[in-house]
């Protein structure tokens, strides 16, 4: 089963609950933050412990991480206004505007 980015948006939403929510950026883009700190302390002990190897336990660890990586961010688009599905779109525009340019590479967000 898949979802658009809209779906996820909105059926994430029904299971918010934080403080001051429809006016609260921050607490979502602080989860944002942490789940991804997680996200990035499993990959490193797979890096430390397992040689770097995945199986499917451990692949399937880090889709539910990820998995709360992506509902924090929901969460913060809901909150700022922003659509998802547009968010994903503007963003693919951008980079493959960058990559017809030659300027994948680089820095600065005005390449």
């Amino acid at each position: 089963m898949s979802l658009t980015f809209e779906d996820y948006q909105k059926e994430s939403r029904k299971t918010a609950i934080y403080p001051d929510i429809g006016s609260n950026f921050i607490y979502p883009a602080l989860g944002l933050a942490g789940e991804t700190g997680e996200v990035l302390e499993k990959i490193k002990k797979i890096i430390r412990d397992r040689d770097g190897k995945i199986d499917e336990e451990v692949r399937e660890k880090l889709a539910k991480e990820i998995g709360d990586v992506l509902w924090y961010l929901a969460q913060l688009c809901t909150e700022l206004g922003l659509n998802m599905g547009a968010v994903a779109k503007q963003n693919l525009e951008k980079l493959f505007s960058r990559k017809e340019r030659g300027v994948l590479h680089g820095e600065g967000d005005e390449r």
